[in-house]
């Protein structure tokens, strides 16, 4: 498998920027590292603040077991806001893997 190959799968299947890393590209692939993780970060703090009030009634000493349903009715408020950061995952994703294509 040559190296871009490996590159793209890097990008592709493992995480965005790790094949501008393996091809020399330490500025590009960084940047593309740091935004990834701070996306990741971003949909971590969006669901916590969304499952807040289940999470809440937990200690709260509410309920043993939690329903599908009430996770889906306290992520309901912020469902547009992590469909944002998906599509901004989105687009780091594939720009990733067509910055390895079109590298040299």
């Amino acid at each position: 498998m040559n190296k871009k190959m490996t590159a793209v799968l890097l990008s592709a299947l493992v995480l965005p920027g790790l094949g501008q890393l393996y091809l020399g590209r330490k500025v590009v692939g960084g940047i593309i590292l740091v935004l990834v993780n701070l996306v990741l970060l971003l949909a971590l703090f969006v669901v916590l603040r969304g499952l807040s009030p289940v999470i809440a009634a937990q200690i709260g000493g509410g309920a043993i077991v939690v329903t599908q349903a009430e996770v889906l009715k306290a992520l309901d408020g912020v469902s547009g806001f992590g469909k944002a950061v998906l599509a901004v995952f989105g687009v780091l994703w594939a720009f990733s893997i067509i910055d390895v294509l079109k590298s040299r």
